[in-house]
């Protein structure tokens, strides 16, 4: 499989720090954001579509094998993933910069269940207009409710506590 080179700095911690916080915000009486249409496939060399998520909420998250605040925060999303599956959450992993090799060795030694695309530019551009300035670090996090809709952009490392609250307010709420 062709390896794709993005622009993506070596090193992410100083973006980490410019854009921490940065989410996506809405008013209250705006209209819900649809989540960007992707597919592509696997580490595991199967086909994946994100029509195959529809009713479900997921994260989709940008990351690299190399980098540290990603390798940081992959096995707070392992033990969410091992949590939240059976009630139909899943992160979907987007490994930018990477050789299939060293994400197959890094998904193994990690525990990742959950299905890794490798970064194509089809891939990054679908997800880049819904960043200022497009996907300009890593970890990129993108969080998708039950609906369809993009609830929240994330530029950096998050905990589980995070993750789980994330997950919770993107199933349907219960009357």
């Amino acid at each position: 499989m062709k390896t794709t080179k993005f622009r993506l700095p070596a090193i992410c911690a100083a973006l980490l720090i410019l854009f921490a916080g940065m989410t996506l915000s809405r008013s209250a009486s705006a209209a819900p954001v649809k989540a960007p249409t992707f597919s592509g496939i696997t580490i595991d060399g199967k086909s994946f579509s994100s029509a195959s998520l529809a009713g479900k909420p997921y994260i989709v998250n940008f990351f690299a094998t190399w980098c540290p605040p990603c390798r940081a925060e992959i096995p707070d999303m392992v033990a969410v993933q091992k949590a939240w599956a059976p009630k139909g959450f899943t992160f979907v992993g987007i490994a930018v910069n990477e050789t299939v090799p060293a994400v197959q060795g890094f998904m193994k030694s990690n525990g990742m269940s959950y299905p890794v695309l490798m970064a194509t530019p089809a891939l990054v551009q679908s997800f880049n207009r819904y960043v200022d300035g497009g996907i300009s670090g890593i970890p990129t996090t993108f969080v998708v409710d039950a609906s369809g809709n993009l609830t929240g952009v994330i530029i950096g490392p998050r905990d589980k506590a995070t993750f789980e609250q994330l997950i919770k307010a993107s199933f349907p709420k219960k009357k």
